[in-house]
């Protein structure tokens, strides 16, 4: 066996691994490991400013590639400072291992600066957490930790690597890398259940989930839906492109208000899930989302999911790709044929009130295209006519996207990645490891004027890097999210039409500037036609492109 030190066998173990990137912002206890990059070819190492941001770039990478992303954190306050973005990519399944530098051991006990239980502290947000504290464990470490973060349900992972480890030397086996099988087929017989139920149902729904895109099922799906007649929204945070856009089974994401998600199941009499949370909400509301007594089919790849918070008729675990194909053809089976007519009905009526829902919502889009400062609905549907098929999108609209993914072109499982924890600052970061990830593809991130300034630094790394991307600031001047929900309590800021610490005009962030002395070409709008020439340029521009776009600041309901 070949002796070496830790610093090295910790890069020749990322490559064991596939990890081609390595994101990350470096302080003393991480220098053995930037030491050991000055000799390394083949892995690259992308700067970010501050540990949030670098976090984010992971996470992005992460769901982008499909690969194990890796993010290197400075002790104790570097992984503070990435715990925000860490619950996001918890959230969203992101496979990545999360590595923070930790003082030399003979000196931990004395609490040096900087100093803290890196495991404890990360464990509550990562599927598995542990310091390595001998170097001939390091190869095992992180073996096991990249199997865990890249199987099923898919999630971050944490190692804290003391800097005595990295920097002793000795014989070792460096192991090999195992990966779970994908691929986990349901159940047949609770499969042949489903389809008996969902063949008699007359008007089923089906609410899709971050398994879908994850396992690259959308096809599957939509063979599905046609075979159901049956309309399609996405969780309420949606990650990912769970269906395709432009198919009219499709309707958008889930609203995350009780009143409202009820309303539409009321609609329906048979509730599928496919990888999808019921319910993640917002706020607590006296109705109850779930309709008494709706049946519920539910499969995904995590058990816990399963029956949650609702009893489910069928809990299947298992892979969409393979397990939806099995689905459909007992549907097919089971169905009389009076049950067969019923549904091919079912599918055109569907089709017809998909078609027409989204002619609805261009004709209002358009009625608003004169305003000034420019309306977010026709900003989007602006957005989703000029966007490329190939484009990619990520979304941190937060209040300002109504509509976007209706008129988004996103039929791929990398067209759309949207912010599923709400930790809000994860938009630009994961938009810049999304772009690293998929180099040929255009990237535009949408994102919030009060979201960008939690890691606006970020853009800084996508000028050093010179990427070809644009960022699309949707900026109101205001949290106005926060007006929206506080005006829902009905309360004293109501009566006082008063809204504390909600406001970002006094005085105005100047984007701009900002992102011009970060080393990106940026441009103010505020018309929908200079945005569409400005938008236009940026997709055409080698490099980074920022545009600060200032639309209607109302808020209140009408």
């Amino acid at each position: 066996m070949p002796t070496m030190p830790g610093k090295t066998a910790l890069l020749e173990l990322f490559k064991q691994e596939g990890v081609k990137v390595v994101f990350g912002n470096p302080g003393t206890t991480e220098l053995p490991l930037m030491d050991a990059f000055a000799a390394e070819q083949e892995l690259r190492y992308v700067l970010a400013l501050q540990e949030a941001p670098a976090m984010g770039m992971a996470d992005g990478y992460a769901q982008a590639s499909g690969q194990l992303s890796v993010v290197n954190l400075h002790a104790a306050p570097g992984l503070g400072n990435a715990m925000g973005m860490l619950y996001d990519a918890q959230q969203a399944g992101a496979p990545i291992l999360v590595t923070a530098g930790q003082h030399e051991q003979r000196f931990n006990l004395t609490e040096p600066l900087l100093w803290a239980d890196l495991p404890v502290i990360a464990r509550p947000f990562v599927k598995w957490s542990e310091e390595v504290r001998r170097l001939e464990d390091l190869p095992r470490a992180i073996h096991r930790a990249a199997k865990t973060a890249l199987a099923a349900p898919m999630g971050p992972v944490f190692l804290s690597l003391p800097g005595d480890v990295l920097t002793d030397s000795a014989e070792l086996d460096l192991g090999a890398p195992t990966r779970v099988a994908s691929g986990m087929r349901g159940d047949l017989s609770a499969i042949g259940q489903a389809a008996d139920m969902l063949a008699k149902a007359k008007s089923p729904v089906i609410i899709a989930g971050d398994a879908v895109p994850q396992g690259n099922a959308l096809s599957e799906l939509v063979a599905l839906a046609e075979a159901l007649g049956a309309p399609v929204y996405d969780e309420g945070m949606a990650t990912r492109c769970m269906f395709p856009s432009s198919h009219p089974l499709y309707r958008g994401a889930l609203v995350r208000l009780p009143p409202a998600i009820r309303g539409m199941l009321m609609q329906h009499d048979f509730l599928l899930s496919v990888g999808a949370d019921l319910f993640t909400l917002s706020l607590p509301d006296d109705v109850e989302s779930m309709p008494e007594g709706m049946p519920i089919v539910h499969i995904d790849t995590d058990a816990w999911e399963l029956g949650k918070n609702y009893p489910t008729k069928v809990a299947i675990l298992g892979e969409p790709k393979t397990t939806l194909p099995e689905l459909t053809a007992a549907i097919l089976k089971a169905r009389t044929e009076n049950e067969t007519k019923a549904a091919i009905s079912r599918l055109a009526h569907v089709r017809t009130e998909g078609i027409a829902s989204l002619a609805k919502l261009n004709a209002m889009a358009d009625a608003l295209c004169e305003r000034h400062p420019i309306h977010p609905l026709p900003l989007m549907q602006v957005i989703g006519r000029m966007l490329p098929p190939e484009a990619v999108v990520i979304d941190e609209t937060i209040s300002s996207g109504n509509g976007l993914r209706r008129f988004l072109k996103s039929d791929d499982a990398q067209s759309f990645f949207g912010m599923r924890g709400g930790g809000i600052g994860w938009g630009l970061p994961a938009s810049i490891g999304a772009k690293i990830a998929l180099p040929d593809r255009p990237v535009v991130a949408l994102i919030g004027d009060g979201s960008a300034m939690y890691t606006i630094q970020g853009l800084w790394t996508a000028a050093r890097e010179n990427l070809r991307m644009v960022f699309v600031i949707i900026n109101n001047y205001s949290y106005r999210i926060l007006k929206q929900r506080t005006n829902a309590m009905k309360g004293l800021a109501q009566q006082a039409d008063l809204y504390v610490g909600m406001e970002l005009d006094k005085p105005r962030i100047d984007f701009v500037s900002v992102a011009r002395g970060l080393g990106l070409t940026a441009h103010k709008s505020t018309t929908l036609a200079d945005f569409q020439e400005l938008l236009e340029a940026a997709l055409k521009h080698d490099g980074p492109t920022l545009i600060d776009v200032e639309v209607d600041r109302s808020w209140k309901p009408v």
